[in-house]
């Protein structure tokens, strides 16, 4: 029984106990949705970097998702992880919602159909996929504790159904359970949600396990039909509780038992049990981790492309603004985010990318004969920037980055490695043993003048330079945060400014020291952050420094966007609009350059107030490792932008089908009052026009809708490529009262040519409609 009962609740915070008996090897569990992170929080210790999932939502495309679910087996097995733990196939039920970018849509359908792609992927490999969070976590507000108040009918039609979608069509080997409530019971204790649909009607045979730290009882969890409590070596069923529940009979035996075979399948489709081949990580020689294969590099590359949404693209002179002109002299790029891009959301799904193509980069590359200036324009992340690795040096001449120094209670070091510059991460058992304080030493690239110098975390911060103490100071959250990832996703921060002369100087460098002393340091998770900038701040200057350069410039090419501060796991968003002055700062630059392309870096919805002002709007999503070449490739034209919108864009806050408060629970609650008018479904029962509807994107031909022909459970579709390049398109149907996605297929054609395609279709409705969008639909099927 002892043994039995071990097996259900972890052995540590990413792995499951091993049984040597019965030759059952320790499964690893690995985050996440934007690639594999593998079992440690450490920038060295670098992943593949995917697009978010709302990228791959763009593709509306099956084999895309595919092959980014193969590229996560893939990673796995290079990790030695046995479980991956994605995709993420929750709703954006609001574009409010802070975790929007990790998942694919707000469409059902659409969810279920990728999410199941990726879970085919990630298996195909031998690997278990775990779709998550089930269900109604579509909020990160109290997201440990609100209870989702949802009617049968719209969980069914809506919430539920992309996991029953993705159970009928994948069979995921597991599957996690999320933190919220729904209709007052949590779900890892909720057996009608558990037991009776997702186990019994839906006849699904894998693990349910917990989201980490969500098991809140023994025996209505045990009941409730969880089979694994995640993470270890703590939870409410270690250190024999559990046991001593059955062998009391307060738990049933066989609901044990059923927990346990159900993982001992895991393990066998894993490969982690019996004579079956272990996995291992593959090592370097140094005994790391090896380095992620280069030649994911092109299929990274395509998949961003792939996700890319054309929303607008004007005539300018006798031609559209894209793809750019061949043989461009001039190209000013303009934006925070053309340096700092956002690559990926705030959260657990954060991974270390072995590097990040940024825009500059990538329109350099492309352009190796033009002119490509640069300007900011504009300031907009609420932290410092990260400190750029070549710009320090390690004081004892190893190479460049931090040198960390864990310090004892005495200030005695007992133990030095070379780090990072930017946010650096400890989970718990990763520091080492006596460690009281942490110390980031290194030689900074500098110069004289006015500095500002700042540090992130929860704790107190001594810094000097050049032996100068500039800060002693307790920092502190303003207000106390229940959730284990708070530090990582909304770090406080102190700043302090610092005058440096010409004798603080030593060729160019100062000695910089951090003293960190953790809150707690025995939490489940550290972060420090440090953060600098060289001069000060003069947003005026910089804006008109960008509208100089946008003017001799033959295009402008202006990246704005969100970033990991503002889309984030922990936190909902509490505005729509751009951070900072970025909407000042495209409408200035378009009067500047009637030639201005605006790059949106954003992995969900935003307002877009500008949008009539400029002839073109690339929508690029947090476009992964590979998102700079990959953009540079769509505005030239060497790729089609063949994204269409998963979510629907707005054009005014008042349209917004669930704005605020309506992800902020109240007294614990959250009602799903609007049912199942979510996203486009919402703003056509309100009769709002959005700014861009779902399922919109313009490619770089035209497409014309032929005929459609409805044969049962299926369309078939004639279209034909109006333009004079080859092209992608994405054909959907729709039922039309109410407007629900019920199909959608892809076509690709040559100029002038025809293609015959063929959606499957799970609908009653007598009448369909196909087309381009959700507002654009040209043929009707009936049948």
């Amino acid at each position: 029984m002892a043994e039995k009962a071990r097996l259900v609740t972890g052995a540590d915070f990413w792995t499951l106990h091993p049984n040597s008996k019965i030759g059952l090897r320790a499964l690893v569990c690995s985050d996440g949705p934007n690639g594999v992170r593998g079992t440690r929080w450490d920038e060295r210790d670098t992943s593949l970097l995917l697009p978010v999932a709302s990228a791959i939502g763009a593709t509306w495309d099956r084999d895309a998702a595919k092959r980014a679910g193969e590229l996560f087996g893939d990673e796995a097995l290079r990790r030695g992880v046995h479980v991956v733990l994605a995709p993420t196939v929750n709703l954006h039920r609001s574009p409010f919602g802070g975790r929007n970018f990790e998942n694919f849509s707000e469409d059902p359908l659409l969810v279920g159909e990728l999410g199941a792609a990726v879970v085919q992927g990630i298996q195909s490999k031998g690997v278990a996929a775990t779709p998550k969070h089930y269900v109604a976590n579509d909020s990160e507000t109290e997201r440990m504790t609100y209870d989702a108040v949802v009617d049968e009918t719209t969980l069914r039609e809506v919430y539920l159904e992309p996991f029953r979608r993705i159970v009928e069509k994948a069979g995921p080997w597991a599957m996690m359970a999320a933190y919220n409530s729904v209709n007052g019971r949590t779900m890892t204790e909720n057996s009608t949600l558990v037991n009776d649909i997702l186990k019994d009607e839906w006849g699904w045979d894998g693990v349910l396990m917990s989201d980490w730290f969500a098991t809140r009882s023994l025996k209505a969890a045990a009941d409730g039909g969880l089979d694994l409590a995640m993470p270890g070596p703590t939870s409410p069923w270690s250190d024999g509780v559990l046991q001593k529940a059955v062998e009391d009979g307060e738990i049933a035996e066989s609901v044990l038992d059923d927990k346990v075979l159900r993982l001992l399948r895991l393990a066998d489709r894993v490969g982690a049990i019996g004579g079956k081949s272990e996995k291992k990580a593959n090592k370097s020689e140094k005994g790391k981790t090896a380095t992620p294969p280069e030649e994911a590099r092109t299929v990274l590359r395509e998949l961003t492309a792939r996700g890319c949404v054309l929303l607008r693209n004007e005539t300018v002179g006798d031609r559209p603004a894209l793809p750019l002109r061949e043989g461009i002299g001039k190209v000013a790029v303009i934006g925070e985010n053309a340096i700092l891009p956002a690559v990926q959301g705030g959260g657990s799904s954060h991974v270390s990318p072995p590097h990040v193509v940024t825009p500059l980069e990538g329109v350099r590359n492309a352009l190796p004969d033009a002119e490509v200036t640069y300007r900011r324009g504009v300031w907009q992340r609420r932290l410092l920037d990260p400190i750029p690795r070549e710009d320090v040096d390690d004081p004892e001449g190893r190479g460049t980055g931090f040198r960390v120094e864990y310090l004892d209670e005495n200030g005695k070091v007992v133990d030095s490695e070379l780090r990072g510059t930017e946010r650096l991460v400890w989970q718990i058992g990763s520091l080492p043993k006596g460690t009281a304080k942490i110390r980031l030493r290194g030689r900074l690239r500098t110069e004289v003048g006015d500095h500002a110098f700042g540090v992130s975390g929860t704790g107190h911060f001594r810094v000097d330079f050049g032996g100068r103490e500039v800060l002693n100071a307790e920092v502190a959250r303003a207000r106390e945060v229940d959730d284990p990832l708070a530090d990582m996703v909304e770090p406080p921060e102190q700043r302090c400014s610092v005058l440096l002369v010409e004798s603080d100087l030593d060729r160019g460098r100062i000695e910089a020291s951090v003293e960190f002393t953790p809150q707690d340091i025995n939490a489940d998770l550290i972060v420090l952050g440090v953060g600098y900038r060289a001069g000060r701040c003069d947003d005026r200057a910089e804006l008109e420094s960008a509208l100089a350069a946008a003017r001799e410039a033959d295009v402008a090419v202006v990246v704005v966007g969100t970033n990991d501060e503002v889309e984030t796991e922990g936190r909902d968003r509490t505005t729509l609009d751009l951070p900072g002055l970025q909407n000042e700062l495209v409408s200035s630059v378009a009067g500047a350059n009637s030639n201005t392309v605006v790059v949106v870096n954003a992995g969900a919805p935003v307002l877009l107030p500008w949008s009539g002002e400029v002839p073109a709007i690339l929508w690029t999503w947090f476009g992964g490792q590979e998102y700079g070449d990959a953009l540079a490739e769509v505005l030239l034209g060497k790729t089609e932008p063949g994204g269409r919108l998963p979510s629907t864009l707005p054009a005014e806050l008042a349209d917004v089908p669930v704005a605020l408060p309506g992800v902020q629970p109240v007294g614990g609650l959250l009602r799903y009052e609007e049912g199942a008018g979510i996203g486009y479904r919402g703003y056509e029962r309100a009769g709002k026009v959005p700014a861009f509807p779902f399922g919109h994107g313009l490619g770089y031909t035209t497409w014309e809708y032929l005929e459609a022909d409805r044969e049962g459970g299926q369309v078939k579709i004639k279209l034909r490529n109006g333009g004079d390049r080859r092209g992608r398109e994405v054909v959907q149907v729709y039922e039309a009262e109410p407007l629900r996605l019920a199909g959608f297929t892809t076509a690709e054609a040559d100029p002038g040519e025809t293609a015959v395609v063929t959606v499957d279709v799970e609908s009653a409705s007598e009448e369909l409609r196909v087309g381009r969008s959700a507002s654009d639909l040209r043929l009707t099927a009936s049948g």
